[in-house]
């Protein structure tokens, strides 16, 4: 006769230890119950991938449009691509680990680039970083931020703007609108 309760199914260490197993779907509803609680969205609002950045909650609240936001997004993967290019780190990496495996640390691409493509990625990132300066010269003497060092903030470093003031959400669009036509997006 067997004493104690019975014994739960499930892989075990040696030790006799049963494992923990976190499925997707225990991660995601604990990723949907935070977005649920932190920006008052109902389950199905929160499965919405653009309440995971400070962009994508601009966009996801009205607050820019669809072409602003693919436009945020857009430059956000060049300033990556550009940064790891050069070799300087990017400014909020997600963890130690993202930023060994994304910096080549741990050979994100097993062979250089090809200089082509360097030369078309250097100029991209200089016709938008260009655009952006001349929003700044454009809008020197606006109240707000400068729109350069929002669409940083925003976008580089995923700082969260809800807090924003009237005037820097205004400058945060025209920056975005000027990348909108460096990109030609549509």
């Amino acid at each position: 006769m067997n004493r104690g309760r019975k014994r739960k199914t499930g892989k075990r260490y040696p030790s006799g230890k049963r494992m923990r197993e976190e499925t997707e779907r225990d991660a995601m509803s604990i990723v949907l119950e935070a977005r649920k609680r932190h920006y008052g969205v109902s389950i199905k609002q929160a499965r919405d991938e653009r309440l995971g950045t400070a962009l994508g909650r601009l966009a996801f609240r009205g607050l820019i449009s669809d072409l602003q936001y693919q436009a945020g997004i857009t430059f956000a993967e060049l300033y990556r691509r550009h940064h790891v290019m050069i070799g300087l780190p990017t400014p909020s990496p997600s963890s130690v680990a993202g930023l060994l495996i994304n910096e080549g640390i741990f050979g994100s691409s097993p062979s250089e680039p090809v200089l082509e493509v360097i030369d078309k990625l250097k100029r991209r990132f200089k016709d938008a970083t260009d655009a952006l300066d001349q929003c700044d010269r454009d809008h020197r003497f606006a109240p707000g931020g400068r729109p350069t060092m929002l669409v940083y903030r925003v976008v580089c470093v995923d700082e969260d703007a809800s807090t924003w003031s009237y005037d820097d959400m205004g400058n945060l669009r025209v920056a975005l609108n000027a990348l909108v036509r460096v990109f030609r997006l549509r």
